[in-house]
């Protein structure tokens, strides 16, 4: 039986639903970002106590379709920015719609319509929040960094950074006050 669980982002998070799923006695084939695909069924009483258990961590059970949709959505793009190294040889919207099996207009109509925000948005919004993370550990130089993040130049990815943030990356890289925001809060 698979379970998809709403605010799912890290791999913190799956160590939780491991967890939880273990201290309920419960078997799992596997844990990934926004669900888990557990042997046989699972009893109402233990789905309403593995739920208050994962609320405690700021996770959440889904089961409304839409709401389950839009998690794939957000998984599939937190996978790609943040624990893929390799670039994708299609555009985001052909990626999304092979990897969902959905006709990518009605996956942006639908995304849009539930967060209030693009797909675009939201897929740029992390690959920023990547960048930030990079200039943070401060290993890489900016043109690395525009390389790993897959961008075309230096410069498209300054332009990107300051439309995001309002900052350059040299002047973000100065501020040691600006945090980085959580997956959680994107």
């Amino acid at each position: 039986m698979k379970i998809y669980i709403k605010n799912m982002v890290c791999i913190r998070c799956q160590m939780v639903v491991k967890s939880e799923l273990e201290k309920l006695g419960l078997n799992y084939t596997y844990v990934k970002i926004g669900e888990a695909n557990i042997f046989g069924n699972i009893l109402p009483e233990q789905l309403e106590e593995l739920n208050l258990a994962l609320k405690k961590s700021g996770l959440l059970l889904m089961d409304d379709k839409k709401s389950i949709l839009v998690e794939k959505i957000k998984s599939a793009i937190i996978e790609l920015v943040h624990y893929t190294d390799e670039q994708i040889k299609i555009n985001l919207s052909d990626y999304l719609s092979e990897k969902l099996n959905y006709d990518y207009t009605y996956l942006a109509n639908l995304f849009s319509e539930v967060k209030g925000i693009t797909i675009e948005k939201f897929y740029l919004t992390h690959k920023i929040e990547k960048v930030k993370e990079l200039i943070v550990y401060d290993e890489l130089t900016l043109t690395e960094i525009a390389y790993k993040m897959h961008y075309s130049s230096v410069a498209h990815l300054s332009n990107q950074f300051k439309k995001i943030t309002g900052l350059t990356p040299s002047h973000f890289k100065k501020l040691k006050t600006q945090r980085r925001n959580t997956l959680e809060n994107v």
